[in-house]
């Protein structure tokens, strides 16, 4: 017997877009799913070059125009990965419509905005996710399990640091992701939002923070042509409104301590997104740059043999790696985003609430705006807490 369709739309065809979509033309293929997604229709503005990303892509329909495809009768989910300055416009038509929505982080720039994104789609009664896509790497997913059971006791502490390169050079040419209209922050909201959520989903709530952001390099060459992280420059300068490095402190409402780091002038780190987490019984350390590597140490182990060990996270009982290649078989950066289509189908198919949702998507909005409050009053500020 056929599985039931559903149909997707995605807003945005660049550097996401392409994620988004190699997720959606294989997860079918590697996973059992109770229902059939199909790429019904891709949408961006410039109508010529989304038919040509639609064709290459696999997509059966093109449009320039979201609002019309977010109304579609032949639509059940929108997949939204356009800059985050359009997030909640999109995400709020579309659960209007009755569309199931999946959104990328950050949600939105203020708590005011993610809170009306999660009245409307809580009223609407639609499914909503937010692609924390490293949640989804199976190591991470592991420690989750490792912590949850008790491996390395109580959780004291975490460090996590989100570090690339890709602006150290002064002429490197501006574009959307330097413009708080269009991004709402730099690296603080670009990278420390996935640190702040693998905060939050390993360790637990943040309850107060304090912290700094500074802009090193003011000004760029204006934007020509740009694409991914990739640019050429145009005629003349701009001012980079956004922050080139945010760092801060944080309490757990558990108890426990942490440290942020944030940074895209961090030469030789390409995605340096690492934490490390210490419990009264162990320790464990993940880097995206070895995504598929796990290092544990465990005081139970006899002092003679007391040391960091690497696991290898590709065995068919962790999580997720089973359905991918045999052990051994690394996995790659769009894996996650194959995870998280996995999940989102499963949730609607059958009716279960997704993970991480857009109440985790306000409340990671929620800790980057305190730390902003903490700056302005040079002092710590509570987080609230979004219900």
């Amino acid at each position: 017997m056929s599985q039931k369709p559903l149909n997707v739309a995605l807003i945005g065809y660049k550097f996401m877009g392409k994620a988004h979509s190699q997720a959606w033309r294989t997860v079918g293929r590697f996973f059992d799913l109770d229902l059939d997604p199909v790429m019904k229709v891709v949408c961006g503005r410039d109508a010529k070059a989304v038919a040509e990303f639609a064709d290459r892509w696999g997509w059966e329909d093109s449009s320039a125009d979201w609002e019309e495809v977010v109304k579609r009768d032949d639509v059940d989910v929108v997949d939204i990965s356009t800059p985050g300055s359009t997030h909640a416009e999109i995400s709020i038509a579309a659960a209007q419509a009755g569309k199931h929505v999946f959104c990328e982080k950050p949600l939105t720039f203020t708590v005011a905005e993610g809170k009306k994104m999660l009245a409307a789609v809580r009223e609407a009664g639609v499914k909503h996710m937010v692609n924390f896509n490293y949640r989804l790497c199976p190591a991470v997913s592991l420690a989750k399990q490792m912590i949850d059971s008790g491996s390395i006791g109580e959780v004291r502490h975490i460090r996590c640091t989100y570090l690339q390169d890709w602006l150290v050079d002064p002429e490197f040419p501006m574009n959307w992701r330097l413009r708080q209209e269009a991004a709402g922050s730099g690296a603080h909201g670009d990278l420390g939002a996935h640190s702040i959520d693998l905060a939050r989903f390993l360790v637990g709530e943040i309850g107060e923070v304090v912290g700094t952001k500074k802009t090193f390099i003011k000004e760029r060459p204006a934007e020509g042509t740009s694409s991914g992280l990739t640019a050429q420059a145009g005629e003349g300068t701009e001012k980079v409104t956004v922050d080139d490095a945010s760092l801060f402190l944080a309490k757990f409402t558990n108890g426990a301590l942490g440290s942020f780091e944030a940074t895209r002038l961090a030469p030789g780190r390409k995605n340096f997104n690492r934490f490390e987490i210490n419990g009264s019984a162990g320790s464990l350390v993940w880097c995206f740059e070895e995504l598929n590597c796990l290092d544990f140490y465990s005081t139970a182990d006899p002092s003679t043999q007391q040391g960091f060990r690497r696991i290898i996270a590709t065995e068919g009982d962790h999580p997720y790696a089973g359905n991918w290649w045999p052990p051994g078989h690394m996995l790659g950066y769009d894996h996650g985003f194959t995870h998280a289509a996995y999940n989102l189908t499963q949730s609607i198919a059958k009716d279960k609430p997704c993970v991480p949702d857009f109440r985790d998507g306000a409340q990671c909005v929620a800790v980057l705006e305190a730390v902003d409050a903490s700056i302005e009053s040079s002092s710590w500020a509570k987080v609230e807490m979004i219900d």
